[in-house]
């Protein structure tokens, strides 16, 4: 003899399914959304060096201001004078390139120019804003970064890599001579650490 189950029941166990099936398709749409410029930009670099491809020289996107980085083919616009320290305002900036934070130097005065890719405080837009400097970790010591300011290039050469704190901010220091330092969130899409890259403008 079959005993019937009852409709309501049916009902409930039904809407957990969907309510099951509807997260986990949310947690994989966000991971996709937050990662895949990571990816994206890994096997794109990993297929260069594989091939061992030799590219033409990078033309800049703006001669007025812009940092161009040849090993990991980064070219982003600069704009300067951000405020490291404000949100909206270093947010706004981060949306059309790399930020200059206010306060430190420019190439043509000689101390330490310090530009960020600031990740913000949600997955999104944390997304969108460090992907310029997504592989900054494949520099190593003597890698070129290549900074043009007013129709000038400056050639840096990579000191450093450093790991530090979301806190930090000793290394906006501006009396640090014909310096550059670099500084984007780690890891990647996420706000737990800072990546600082610190090179010296070469003779």
């Amino acid at each position: 003899m079959s005993v019937a189950v009852p409709a309501v029941k049916n009902k409930k166990t039904n809407i957990w399914i969907v309510l099951g099936v509807i997260l986990m398709a949310s947690a994989i749409i966000i991971a996709y959304l937050t990662f895949a410029p990571v990816l994206k930009s890994e096997i794109k670099y990993q297929l260069v060096v594989k091939n061992k491809t030799v590219e033409e020289k990078i033309v800049p996107v703006d001669t007025d201001f812009s940092v161009v980085i040849p090993k990991i083919r980064a070219n982003a616009r600069v704009v300067e004078n951000v405020d490291p320290f404000d949100a909206k305002n270093y947010q706004l900036a981060l949306s059309r390139g790399v930020a200059h934070a206010k306060g430190t130097s420019t190439p043509d005065k000689g101390s330490n120019t310090f530009l960020f890719a600031h990740s913000a405080g949600n997955w999104y837009q944390a997304n969108q804003y460090n992907a310029i400097f997504y592989l900054l970790n494949k520099l190593e010591k003597g890698d070129e970064i290549v900074l043009y300011f007013k129709d000038k290039e400056y050639v840096y050469q990579v000191e450093e890599l450093q790991y530090v704190g979301g806190g930090e901010t000793k290394y906006m220091n501006a009396s640090a001579k014909n310096k550059l330092t670099l500084m984007t969130c780690w890891p990647p899409g996420t706000t737990l650490k800072r990546l600082i890259v610190i090179a010296k403008l070469k003779d």
